[in-house]
């Protein structure tokens, strides 16, 4: 599957993000990303978060059945826990931040 191809794929008339992901156990899941405009990033994580609320509504695993219980999502720059809480409907995200970049620019 190539990303750039789905990225600019007339169906997505303003471009697309694309998510890889291979299901592990379910509970684990392995997801890489190809951000539209920018390619291949470390993370994303509105689009982890997208991707466990649809892979437990597509039946591909089953949605944890205690409070607390989450989903682990291995991404090139690290591990997510994503919990979908059934009693307010909210997905909550935690994971390591760490710095990556340092830079400036000049903005006229």
């Amino acid at each position: 599957v190539d990303g750039p191809a789905l990225e600019s794929h007339p169906a997505f008339p303003a471009k697309t993000n694309v998510e890889f992901v291979q299901v592990l156990s379910p509970t684990h899941l392995k997801m890489k990303v190809w951000e539209r405009g920018a390619g291949p990033t470390l993370a994303c994580g509105t689009g982890t978060c997208a991707l466990v609320v649809a892979a437990i509504r597509a039946g591909r695993i089953p949605r944890p059945a205690n409070k607390g219980d989450s989903v682990l999502v291995d991404l090139p720059g690290g591990p997510l826990s994503i919990e979908w809480r059934e009693e307010n409907n909210k997905v909550y995200m935690s994971g390591p931040g760490t710095f990556s970049f340092k830079g400036e620019a000049v903005l006229k």
